[in-house]
Formats: structure tokens, C-alpha cells, sequence
């Protein structure tokens, strides 16, 4: 055995062993833990600075771990500290070198998640503060067959994943560490059967460049409750408690070919949420579900839009990543009986801040979640059962201030600081004492064991 080979596999050893494995409950998960993450981005790495022991054979490895603590400074149900972290292991095989199929790649992909969210302990929101917490345990979160076809004007890929990490989604999101923005906008899992990483369902999509510039990307993922439970662990590819489909689509419009100096991204998207969901404030005999114990009235289908972007602003230098970019997104619901009515997000992100620090970033995001008429009165009811006269605020607003360090290729280090204003206490409903304004100190940081090795 070579060294290399050796050391790649006591790494993997390690970190597996490190890592504690989650106890599975079935139970349905926590408002916060419904949001997730993105996978990883597939290795992208031209000047080879990954170990890739197995490329010649066409198989290109992945071996990453994401760590994001989290602490309340102020505010919240109580003054607490969370840690939560993901090992993921993953792997593409290019079919047409090993097995002779043009076009096509076998993806896959397993995840370890271990850890709490501060959110669910001590803040009370429904927007966790640590986006990689969620479906706490091992999992089989990809396993698909990519086809492109026309010359690579057309994909399509078909298997088990998730809608979240296809759309909704872009790599500037996830400077920071808010699951108001990254891996995408909370908006959607609150208001849809949107499915999220890792928990994977069967699913197939299709991608079509109309022209150099536009992209037309429509996916079916299957909606299934029992893959969303604690206890799956991926590996049950049953579709006996299915309930139906949710249908994402975006048009893009996007300037980012070789040699652009400023990229940009403009994209219309929606969803068509084809299953059962439970009512947000009724109980199945008409009152109030959070009051009388009983369980949620039920309904099938729900839609919704959005509009996202993302441009470069500034780029001093052409051959250098140094520059200033904002994104955004608006979101809002056409129909169903949802938990939100709106959703904006802004935020703007420096690449390149002090001198020889080219890779580090500097931003700042904004996000402003609006509630619907039928959460306000299932908060309200809450707080005139408690006795409470504590205010009942509409909005949300969360804000980060992120600052990413690339110590080198494989670590990257991300202190953060988030200000929660009128955060939501749908976590404890009854709650007497009004939950004030929260200041959270947050630290992600993430490392690509394959560049360590190279």
C-alpha cells in the first residue's frame, strides 16, 4: 500500500470514528431541522490541487467536514451554545471511461450529521442559525444516473436526492451560515414539500440550454413523510407512503462564459407542491390544532415563485477573483394554506479583502420573513391562552456579518456574527415573557480532506 494511500485512509478512518453516531427517533423533524444545507459542489479542480488516487479510472472522490457553533449572546428562551457537523463521503464515476456511455455519470454519496441547533435549545425561531443541522444521522443522500445528451445541451438525471440541492440554490448563499440564506431560502421547506439534503426521495429532472445564455431546469421529486423521519437512514427506496410530487422549475438568463469579467445570474423559478401537508393553524374539526391537541387538518397542493440573482460588480483585475458581488431573492405563495406569505433576502459579498488574501471573503446579508394571516392567529391564540400581552410581530428579520478565511486550499474558516430582530416563538408558543431580540456569535468552518493529502 503507498503512503498516500494509507494516510487517505486513516483520514477517512478517523473521521468516521470521531464522528457520534445520531439515535434515531421516529419523529417527524423540528421547524429548524427541516432546512439543510447543500451537498458539496462535485470536485471542480483543474489545477489539481485535490488527491484524486482514482481519476485515471475516471473516478473522482469527495471527503469533506462542515463544523458550525453558535451561541446567544442575548436574547432567546435561554443563554445556550450548539455544535452541529456533517461528514461527507462521495464519489463520481464517469461512465464513459469506465464502462464506454457517452455523456453519462453515476453520482453518489453518503453523510454523517451529528450534533444539536442552538435554534431548537435556547432561541425558540424557525430559522435555524446553523444551516448544516438537520436529518441527524448516516445517510444515503445521492445516488443518481446524469445523462447529457445533444452535444451537453441536454441533462437529465434520475435517482434518489433532493430538490434543494438542484434549485433554489447558489455557491454565494453559503458564505454564510443562516439557514435564512444558505443553502437556500427558508421560505420554500416552510411553504412547500420542497425535499432537502440529505434526505433523499426518488426524483428525476431535466436541464435544457434554450440558448448560450438560457436555461430552462424542471424537476419531479417524490414526497414521501417517512423519508423525512429520524429513523431513515436513505436505504429504503419504498414509495408506500408517498403522497405525491413536488415540481420545481427555473428559467435562467446568465452571463458567465469564459471570459465574462462580471458574471451574473437572473433566474424565474416556482413550484407546483402536488402533497399532502399539514394546515397551519386548523385542527381536523376546525379549531385551533396548537389549542385542542388534535391533529392537523389536512391538504393536498400548494404553489409558489420566486426571483433570485446574483452579479459581480467589481473586478479589478481579470486573471484575480477580487471583487464585490450582491444577490437577492423574493419569494411569495400562489396558493395553499402556508406559514409565510413573503420572503426577501439581500446580501453583498467581497471577495478578496486585505493584501494576499485573495480568496477571503466579507458579507453581509439580510433577510425579511413575512407571516401569513394563519400563523399570526395561531400565534396570537397562543399567547392569549398563556396570559401573555407580549407583542406579536409580523416580520422577522435576520441579518449575518460573515468573514471567510481560506487558510489554504482544503481549510477554510468563517466567524460570523447574526442579529435577530422580532424572531418568531413558534418554538415555544406559550411562552409568558416576550423572547427579545437575539445576537448570535457563530463560527463555521470547513475542511476538504482530499487537498490536505495532496
Amino acid at each position: 500500500m503507498s503512503n498516500r494511500v494509507f494516510k487517505g485512509a486513516c483520514l477517512a478512518g478517523v473521521m468516521a470514528l470521531c464522528v457520534p453516531a445520531a439515535h434515531a427517533q421516529d419523529s417527524q423533524p423540528t421547524p429548524d431541522s427541516a432546512v439543510a444545507q447543500s451537498a458539496p459542489a462535485p470536485v471542480a479542480d483543474p489545477q489539481g490541487t485535490s488527491w484524486q488516487p482514482l481519476a485515471e479510472e475516471g473516478i473522482t472522490l469527495s471527503l469533506s467536514y462542515t463544523g458550525e457553533a453558535a451561541s446567544n449572546l442575548t436574547g432567546g428562551l435561554r443563554r445556550d451554545a450548539a455544535y452541529a457537523g456533517q461528514v461527507y463521503v462521495g464519489a463520481d464515476f464517469d461512465m464513459e471511461r469506465i464502462a464506454g456511455i457517452a455523456g453519462g455519470t453515476l453520482h453518489a454519496a453518503i453523510t454523517n450529521r451529528h450534533g444539536e441547533s442552538l435554534s431548537a435549545l435556547a432561541l425558540g425561531n424557525n430559522t435555524s442559525v446553523q444551516e448544516i443541522y438537520g436529518t441527524q444521522n448516516t445517510h444515503l443522500a445521492i445516488l443518481t444516473w446524469e445523462q447529457k445528451l445533444l452535444d451537453d445541451r441536454l441533462m437529465i438525471e434520475a435517482g434518489r436526492s433532493q430538490a434543494n440541492i438542484h434549485f433554489l440554490n447558489a455557491p454565494i448563499y453559503c458564505n454564510f451560515q443562516s439557514n435564512a440564506a444558505c443553502g437556500n431560502p427558508t421560505f420554500v421547506f416552510k411553504n412547500s414539500n420542497f425535499t432537502y439534503f440529505p434526505a433523499s426521495s426518488w426524483m428525476i429532472r431535466a436541464k435544457g440550454q434554450l440558448t448560450d445564455q438560457v436555461t430552462l431546469h424542471v424537476g419531479a421529486y417524490e414526497v414521501n413523510p417517512d423519508r423525512k423521519r429520524a429513523s431513515d437512514h436513505g436505504f429504503n427506496f419504498s414509495t408506500k407512503a408517498a403522497t405525491g410530487v413536488i415540481v420545481p422549475w427555473e428559467l435562467t438568463y446568465a452571463r458567465d462564459g469564459q471570459g465574462t469579467r462580471l458574471p451574473g445570474h437572473y433566474t424565474l423559478g416556482g413550484w407546483f407542491d402536488r402533497g399532502d401537508y399539514a394546515d397551519p393553524l386548523r385542527d381536523e374539526a376546525g379549531g385551533i390544532a396548537l389549542l385542542s391537541g388534535l391533529a392537523a387538518a389536512q391538504h393536498n397542493g400548494r404553489s409558489g415563485l420566486f426571483f433570485r440573482f446574483d452579479q459581480r460588480l467589481t473586478r479589478p483585475d481579470p486573471t484575480s477573483e477580487r471583487g464585490l458581488s450582491v444577490f437577492g431573492v423574493a419569494m411569495t405563495n400562489l396558493s395553499g394554506r402556508v406559514e409565510e406569505s413573503r420572503f426577501l433576502d439581500f446580501g453583498i459579498v467581497q471577495t478578496g479583502t486585505f493584501a494576499g488574501r485573495d480568496a477571503d471573503t466579507l458579507g453581509l446579508m439580510v433577510s425579511d420573513q413575512r407571516f401569513s394571516d394563519l400563523a399570526m392567529t395561531r400565534f396570537r391564540a397562543a399567547r392569549d391562552y398563556a396570559g401573555s400581552d407580549a407583542a406579536v410581530h409580523r416580520h422577522q428579520y435576520m441579518m449575518e456579518l460573515a468573514y471567510g478565511a481560506q487558510i489554504n486550499p482544503a481549510i477554510r474558516l468563517s466567524p460570523n456574527l447574526q442579529y435577530i430582530v422580532h424572531p418568531d416563538s413558534s418554538g415555544a408558543p406559550f411562552r409568558v415573557a416576550p423572547v427579545g431580540d437575539e445576537v448570535i456569535v457563530g463560527f463555521k468552518f470547513t475542511v476538504d480532506a482530499l487537498r490536505l493529502l495532496r
